[in-house]
């Protein structure tokens, strides 16, 4: 059976198309999968687990629980919009939660999974802002905070983000070759797959003379794109 992969859907109320495909995936090329792994930012922002009752939020743990219960092994990272997302929707949806990094093997090969914004390392405003907001201390005092505030002061940091991504060159919100090649030779040259830079792109690259795989997984803008595990190999797919 096959090992799926996806990442930044970015599922909001306002998009009700990209909920209507991910609810199409889950039922149709996740139904035959082993297991899917789910890179970070399935929702286009969180702000905390007691917000999972919310009608969309249910609705896809819903659906994630259902294939759980049918054999579906369900794999979660945080992205950079959802690293709030707890144990206790985790549990409620039937994922396990992943570390960013994480090796994981299939089929005797080794897959390097990340969400990706880690390895944007000429963004050095976003590095410092993604140091803050992932430490678990002031992670504890936002989730202190009543869950209004919560959303209001996660809508204004969206919105600074819009506006700080028009005036940063492209090139800045890539990965760093540097930083790809230093999180090869740490994990000894595996397969590299992430997303987060909505550029979905096979890569060949040499490592200290070693030819390496990069992966790169897409958003979900206008179709449902994923990375699916044959067994052999890692191949681009779309749902139809």
């Amino acid at each position: 059976m096959e090992t799926l992969f996806i990442s930044d859907l970015h599922l909001s109320e306002e998009r009700p198309d990209l909920l209507a495909q991910f609810l199409a995936f889950v039922e149709g090329p996740a139904r035959d999968a082993a297991a899917l792994y789910i890179l970070g930012d399935l929702f286009e922002y969180w702000a905390g687990d007691d917000d999972g009752d919310a009608p969309l939020p249910r609705q896809v743990a819903q659906a994630l629980a259902a294939a759980q219960g049918r054999g579906l092994a369900i794999h979660f990272m945080a992205g950079n919009r959802d690293f709030l997302i707890g144990p206790d929707y985790a549990r409620q949806a039937g994922m396990t939660l992943l570390p960013d990094p994480s090796v994981v093997e299939l089929d005797g090969q080794r897959l390097l999974l990340l969400h990706g914004d880690s390895l944007c390392t000429d963004d050095v405003a976003y590095q410092t802002y993604r140091t803050q907001v992932r430490n678990p201390a002031y992670q504890a005092q936002f989730l202190a905070q009543p869950l209004a505030a919560r959303r209001a002061f996660i809508e204004q940091i969206r919105q600074k983000s819009e506006a700080a991504k028009r005036d940063k060159a492209e090139e800045i919100m890539d990965v760093n070759a540097g930083a790809v090649a230093d999180v090869l030779r740490q994990h000894d040259f595996p397969i590299l797959i992430h997303g987060h830079t909505h550029r979905p792109a096979h890569h060949r690259l040499d490592v200290d003379g070693r030819t390496c795989e990069r992966w790169v997984l897409s958003d979900w803008r206008d179709s449902a794109p994923y990375l699916a595990w044959t067994g052999t190999g890692l191949e681009y797919r779309e749902l139809r």
